[in-house]
């Protein structure tokens, strides 16, 4: 899988936090190109995309991770104020029926280019049916997958402890250095790598 680190000049990438349940939204593209993706848009989409104006970016995209509403309270805002298409796994697309004509489904190994920046969509079931990370460069965004020091719940509708684990056990298996970026601050830290989430999270030791 190709995890190579993009020319720093080139990839934009902007961790938001947002609303009241330590969301975090993401901003990923091509600096170059002045386009970029939002990340499970969520509680204050005008502060997003002032962010992503403020730094000369078009936001082209939307992006979710999965389909909890925490995660997507803000896409059909996103859709009228940027026209943007949604991905979302093929799995969750059923969630989200008044915005069907917006969405493109993604299935494991989807690409998503925004400029010249590729993104593959890695399938990640067990928080929910059809939960995904984004792999960009050294960076993966791990949604309610993969936190700082945690791993997202499983007993809520679509999630399951046996396909948590072994989508935990999927990343584990992923280069050491990849940069994690996790959908919610509940850890004592922002960001982390693979390498450090397998040495201290109970969730990533097998």
């Amino acid at each position: 899988m190709d995890c190579r680190p993009l020319a720093v000049d080139q990839l934009y990438f902007k961790q938001i936090p947002v609303g009241y349940m330590g969301n975090f939204v993401y901003l990923i593209g091509d600096k170059k190109k002045k386009e970029c993706a939002v990340v499970d848009p969520a509680w204050d989409v005008d502060a997003v995309l002032k962010k992503a104006t403020q730094d000369g970016m078009t936001v082209t995209a939307g992006i979710l991770t999965h389909t909890h509403f925490d995660h997507v309270n803000g896409v059909e805002d996103l859709i009228r104020k940027t026209g943007a298409k949604i991905y979302v796994h093929e799995l969750e697309a059923k969630y989200l029926k008044s915005i069907q004509k917006h969405l493109v489904e993604t299935r494991e190994g989807s690409k998503l280019k925004i400029g010249d920046i590729e993104m593959t969509f890695l399938h990640t079931p067990g928080h929910t049916e059809g939960a995904q990370c984004i792999l960009v460069g050294d960076r993966l965004v791990t949604g309610d997958t993969l936190f700082v020091g945690a791993c997202g719940r499983c007993d809520l509708p679509g999630g399951s402890e046996q396909k948590i684990m072994q989508s935990l056990k999927r990343l584990a298996s992923l280069d050491g250095s990849l940069k994690v970026f996790p959908g919610h601050a509940y850890g004592d830290a922002d960001s982390s790598t693979i390498e450090h989430e397998k040495k201290t999270n109970p969730f990533m030791r097998f």
